[in-house]
């Protein structure tokens, strides 16, 4: 699917507003987003890694301190580890190549112990922020370029559900840790994934100052049409987005461990002053 209008429309679930701009291979790569969570086992052609890593390089990185590291799984039996630290989802054993996104902060101190230098700042929740964003930002890049190259990706936030044993698996040092998975592969084409409609922009974007109230009418709009897509792709969600994204928050169970995670970060080195 190429077509502005067609992935507009696809995008929001109807056709959202007239744009006059001149359309490019760009916006059709990121409009056809999709996540992907069935894959064939082909392995990638030589050197797609190390371009995904240069793109993810390519991100904006704050200060220019790329406190962001990423660690590339291939082997059958780690993958199969990290599956069920993740919630045993099939995907990260099925795609040939799992990267896994890490804010880091040791290479700093690093660097800083070998010139003689205190590190008194790393210790505080900016640091903690600004390495987590950085990861963020890189991954997204990669992402971006791997959707570009034909292939389909899927982030993992399940990998934050056990930290410390993630950290085990990939040999983690202090003061690192695993911000979020992203599969990697040859989307199965036998398995059709669509493009799931989001917010209507009236949700999302304010000009200005911040509109809370204003929202009542957008979001009662999506939960009409993500019910309609629910519907058309057979998935099996109870009620609307409204519903499904309250039930998600309700409880702590719904963390499925990640409530916990201030302290595996402080287990993991992380002061969060």
């Amino acid at each position: 699917m190429s077509n502005p209008t067609e992935l507009l429309r696809s995008r929001y679930g109807e056709l959202p507003f007239n744009s006059e701009i001149d359309w490019n291979e760009s916006l059709t790569t990121l409009l056809s987003h999709r996540s992907i969570r069935s894959y064939l086992t082909n392995p990638l052609p030589p050197g797609t890694l190390e371009i995904l890593v240069t793109a993810a390089q390519s991100a904006s990185t704050s200060s220019n301190l790329q406190t962001w590291s990423v660690v590339a799984v291939e082997d059958t039996q780690r993958k199969e580890e990290l599956s069920k630290l993740a919630g045993n989802q099939a995907h990260i054993r099925q795609a040939p190549l799992f990267l896994v996104w890490l804010a880091d902060l040791a290479r700093l101190s690093y660097v800083a112990d070998s010139r003689g230098i205190a590190h008194e700042a790393l210790d505080y929740l900016e640091m903690f922020v600004m390495a987590t964003v950085d990861a963020t930002l890189a991954a997204q890049n990669a992402t971006i370029a791997a959707e570009s190259l034909g292939l389909g990706t899927v982030y993992i936030g399940g990998i934050r559900n056990r930290p410390e044993e993630v950290a085990q698996i990939l040999n983690l040092p202090s003061s690192v840790y695993a911000v979020f998975g992203l599969c990697v592969g040859y989307p199965n084409p036998e398995v059709n994934a669509a493009i799931k409609p989001r917010l209507p922009q009236s949700a999302v974007l304010h000009r200005e100052t911040y509109k809370l109230a204003e929202q009542d009418e957008a979001i009662a709009h999506y939960n009409d049409i993500i019910k309609q897509f629910y519907t058309e792709q057979q998935m099996n969600i109870a009620g609307d987005w409204s519903q499904h994204s309250s039930e998600r928050i309700a409880t702590l169970d719904s963390l499925r461990g990640r409530d916990r995670l201030r302290e595996a970060l402080n287990n993991l080195g992380f002061q969060l002053r």
